[in-house]
């Protein structure tokens, strides 16, 4: 007699071929719709389920996993930052969770690059004069930016996103400085030529340009705070590929409603889709719906490892993405 199926819970549309093969493989559960679930939907999943797979839109903190039933023993999330959920409370009840580490760095760190350029050569600003139908021909003074190339960028986070940014910087020709949580071995460091900042402040203060690149963890929750922002170059631009809640926003838009920051360009915020809207207003920001990993490869990749974490729990083994409250 065949082993029972795993109940899999899946909250957000995904890539047709990968519910196609959650199909095959579990007794797989898909959103009908892509809006994100609500908690009574949530907790309704996890009492169902034996596998959930949630994305970051989901927060699964210590209330709702008191509301988690018996049956639920392994959270598959799809997509690599897992701080939406309590890691702590779901392995106190005996849940493992997983995560899709790796599969995003290149589109993330492509992203960097983009957002690093149409910051500083004002892309968004010559492209709405050409769909307004204004433009009167070229000029030599007209919208000019600035040459990235011998520019110092500061990576905040030097883990596989921030080594893959400072891989492209340095093609561009830019300077390479990094903070991070342990500083890198000296080979790592000799091959992106990049210097280490053991102090985030003074690295902070004499970058041209500011890269976020580390995860949303309590200790990074507003790392880039007021005080620290004030510390930037008034020249300087930065960039956010990483997690909103690490950039206290209001401090931002305030002072770069003040030109005390010459620019930033956000794929992320604070608040999710509740960004502060007076960012819209100014002309020196560059705004993306969080599309860092919006690649078709990316996104059926991440898919492809949920199923791998899920069909090897399946098979009596251990996740290979499992996440630890230590990792955090």
């Amino acid at each position: 007699m065949p082993a029972q199926r795993l109940t899999v819970v899946v909250t957000r549309r995904l890539p047709e071929v990968v519910e196609t093969r959650m199909t095959e493989l579990f007794d797989a559960r898909l959103r009908e719709d892509d809006t994100p679930m609500t908690r009574d939907e949530l907790a309704a999943a996890m009492q169902s389920a034996d596998v959930l797979v949630p994305t970051l839109t989901d927060q699964l903190d210590a209330t709702l996993m008191a509301r988690a039933g018996d049956k639920l023993k392994l959270i598959a999330n799809y997509g690599s930052g897992i701080d939406h959920v309590d890691v702590a409370s779901a392995r106190q009840r005996g849940i493992l969770v997983s995560n899709t580490p790796g599969v995003v760095t290149d589109d993330t760190a492509d992203m960097t690059i983009a957002l690093i350029l149409a910051t500083t050569r004002r892309i968004p600003e010559g492209l709405a004069l050409m769909q307004s139908g204004t433009w009167q021909g070229w000029s030599p003074t007209a919208l000019m930016g600035g040459r990235i190339a011998g520019r110092r960028l500061g990576i905040l986070g030097m883990g596989r996103i921030g080594q893959a940014v400072a891989r492209r910087a340095r093609a561009f020709g830019m300077q390479v400085h990094y903070h991070n949580r342990r500083r890198l071995r000296p080979e790592i460091e000799e091959e992106y030529e990049a210097t280490y900042w053991e102090s985030l402040d003074q690295m902070v203060a004499r970058m041209d340009i500011l890269s976020i690149n580390c995860p949303h963890t309590p200790s990074t929750f507003h790392l880039m705070n007021a005080r620290r922002l004030k510390l930037m170059k008034p020249s300087a631009v930065i960039v956010n590929t990483s997690r909103g809640e690490v950039i206290d926003e209001n401090a931002l838009t305030r002072m770069l409603r003040a030109g005390e920051i010459a620019g930033a360009g956000l794929d992320v915020f604070e608040h999710g889709a509740q960004f502060n809207p007076r960012l819209r207003e100014l002309k020196n920001v560059v705004l993306l719906p969080h599309m860092g990993s919006a690649t078709e490869e990316g996104r059926t990749e991440m898919g492809e490892k949920v199923i791998i974490n899920i069909k090897t729990f399946a098979d009596g083994h251990r996740p290979p993405d499992l996440v630890v409250p230590a990792m955090l």
